[in-house]
């Protein structure tokens, strides 16, 4: 690992990076520091996580884990109130049928729609996350982005999901990165900040290090892999060396920082293969929603129809819930 900065900070005080980032060329001394990935180690070693399974109470505690950790999303341009509305009340009562169901971790939809979601979810607990920053492609003046995500705020948003512009970090500027991430983290205000780096576009697994870094360095809150917009969206393999560097910059800096895959989770198995990914890379701190989240659309009902069998003992098919 390349050294970080010496001196530790003050109780309550946030770690000083601004020897690394003073300029784009310091910045990138760091980045590609970081200690190489290796391609065919990361992916057997996500392979080899990928086979454990786990029974009966394990499996019943890890159904209710992953749907308190479901972003519940849905971010096409054919959203209606109605249909956001609909979503916000499942993600309160995801199975009405069983109060002990618990409710989702948040509701993400687009800017616009935070209002409606905000006003069915009130002080539930379930947080309204909103995308922002010219989601999918961050194709957009900074000016706009930050625009975007205070009009999100002033709405309502608990959480923003920021886009990072994808061409400026493969060109190698990685500053101009960084300080759009610090901006936006300012703009966010009180709101928690989701940080997407589109993985399926970084090519390369030592990017993903990378960029998790930049992110962290910047303030993020939370580490995000994918807009679920394109192929792939996220893998074991990405999401484990995301998992990787949080667990690194904690032992660095002290902070935490989570982590979020979003996009081609559908199935109850995977997401457990994600936890039991979470809890041998990073540990246990990290499986809590506040530390780790899933993004997805359909992934609610499968989770639940699971929940249900091992409940009742009979399998519900996929009508029985509401298609979302």
């Amino acid at each position: 690992m390349p050294s970080t900065p010496s001196a530790a900070p003050a109780r309550g005080q946030a770690w000083d990076f601004s020897d690394v980032t003073r300029s784009n060329d310091s910045l990138r001394r760091f980045l590609h520091g970081l200690p190489g990935v290796d391609q065919v180690g990361a992916e057997s070693r996500a392979a080899s996580l990928g086979t454990r399974s786990i029974k009966t109470t394990a499996k019943a505690y890890a159904l209710d884990l992953a749907i308190r950790m479901v972003d519940l999303t849905t971010l096409e341009g054919q959203d209606t109130h109605g249909k956001v509305r609909a979503l916000a009340a499942k993600a309160m009562r995801p199975d009405p049928a069983d109060p002990t169901c618990p409710a989702t971790a948040a509701v993400c939809v687009y800017p616009d729609m935070v209002g409606v979601a905000k006003e069915v979810l009130g002080d539930s607990g379930v947080n309204v996350a909103a995308v922002a920053t010219a989601f999918p492609s961050g194709r957009a003046a900074l000016d706009i982005k930050l625009a975007d995500t205070r009009d999100a705020v002033e709405a309502g948003a608990d959480e923003i999901d920021m886009v990072i512009d994808r061409g400026a970090f493969l060109s190698g500027h990685y500053l101009q990165v960084f300080d759009e991430i610090v901006a936006v983290k300012e703009a966010c205000g009180p709101a928690h900040l989701k940080v997407i780096f589109e993985t399926g576009e970084l090519q390369t697994y030592d990017n993903v290090r990378r960029v998790s870094w930049l992110a962290m360095m910047a303030g993020g809150h939370f580490i995000k892999t994918s807009t679920g917009k394109v192929q792939p969206a996220a893998t074991l393999p990405v999401t484990m060396i995301m998992l990787e560097a949080v667990r690194d910059f904690r032992e660095a800096t002290g902070q935490m920082v989570g982590v979020k895959p979003a996009g081609g989770i559908r199935t109850a198995k995977d997401a457990i293969k994600y936890l039991v990914t979470v809890n041998e890379v990073a540990g246990p701190d990290w499986l809590d929603p506040d530390w780790f989240r899933f993004g997805a659309s359909t992934l609610l009902n499968e989770l639940l129809m699971q929940r249900t069998k091992m409940t009742t003992g009979r399998y519900s098919g996929p009508d029985y819930f509401t298609v979302d």
